[in-house]
């Protein structure tokens, strides 16, 4: 068994357009191959305001597999430390013998995140989609969008904060990052009016979006919402939407967005679903669509396998893939 740190990790892995290919693999996996993955295992912490996941599964004909552990802590920032952690164990599918242990310090989870943002844009965005509101200011809101950019022609950039500082510091970095310019909007209801596309990156309690809010054409990717007591969207807003995705249905039953949902006008698709073409998400550019992302086992695993592979052909096509950094074309 090898054990690798995140500082090893970060040489070799970063969100690039290989990562977020195989997080489409992964979810067209789901509906195209026998897949094992059972219930996320969360242990709440309360009185620090945290929590601790256990996530896996074994995807069929796969040598390999990943147990998962990962924290959200959301006092963290105040005690300047990061809100995630965690790290992966991979298994060997036919002995179960430990492969590895990837101590990257919640950096996959957040990678894989990430890049399952841009699949979900992929396949229920405008192809047009060109102003990305962002409502947070953490990891999640800077690397969904660097996200966003691999798969749609983001031109401009609406950020909404509760703190003005960290605000100013997600506008500084995001404009030297990716030369884009961003605007700080004074409420999450600015930012939604401005934009084509909205991610919302928060462990909120209450609903931030509402439904009188929606526009035509309009995508939402809600992928905070992973715990029975979280919620960025109104009910209502699923309500009105013409098109709902989740990762996983009955996941998000349960800890994502859905719970919240009573009469919906439209089935709910999975995205595995879209990215095996089995179905569309949008069928017209007036459409308000919204994808609901509570983070799978199957993202793990594939991320994991990634990495290991990554790691034991010591990056040897790391440069060609950073030559490779352009728009990539999901979807249909």
């Amino acid at each position: 068994m090898q054990l690798y740190t995140r500082k090893e990790i970060e040489r070799i892995i970063r969100l690039d357009p290989s990562l977020i290919k195989v997080i489409e693999q992964a979810f067209t996996s789901l509906v195209t191959k026998k897949v094992t993955m059972p219930p996320i295992m969360r242990i709440d912490v309360p009185e620090h305001n945290g929590e601790v996941d256990i996530k896996s599964a074994f995807i069929e004909g796969e040598d390999s597999f990943a147990v998962k552990l990962s924290s959200g802590f959301f006092n963290n920032p105040s005690l300047g430390l990061p809100t995630s952690g965690g790290m992966m164990v991979l298994l060997n599918s036919r002995t179960g013998q430990p492969l590895a242990v990837l101590a990257d310090d919640g950096m996959l989870t957040d990678l894989r995140t990430a890049a399952a943002g841009a699949v979900g844009a992929a396949y229920c965005s405008r192809k047009d989609a060109r102003r990305a509101g962002i409502i947070g200011t953490g990891a999640q809101a800077r690397l969904q969008l660097k996200a966003l950019t691999f798969v749609r022609p983001i031109d401009h950039v609406y950020v909404y904060g509760r703190k003005v500082e960290r605000a100013e510091a997600y506008k500084e970095e995001m404009e030297k990052e990716l030369g884009l310019p961003v605007t700080i909007c004074s409420s999450v209801k600015e930012a939604v009016a401005e934009s084509d596309i909205v991610v919302t990156t928060t462990p909120s309690r209450k609903p931030l979006i509402f439904a009188e809010w929606m526009k035509p054409g309009l995508h939402i990717t809600a992928m905070g919402s992973d715990a029975e007591h979280k919620q960025e969207l109104d009910h209502g807003v699923l309500e009105k939407a013409d098109s709902i995705t989740c990762d996983v249905i009955h996941q998000s039953e349960r800890l994502g967005e859905l719970r919240s949902a009573a009469a919906l006008k439209s089935p709910v698709m999975e995205l595995g679903e879209l990215t095996s073409g089995r179905k569309q998400a949008r069928t017209s550019d007036e459409e308000i669509t919204v994808c609901d992302l509570t983070g799978t086992g199957v993202q793990d695993t594939a991320i994991a396998r990634f990495t290991w592979n990554a790691l034991n052909n010591k990056g040897d096509d790391h440069d060609e893939r950073s030559q490779n950094e352009h728009q990539i074309h999901l979807g249909r």
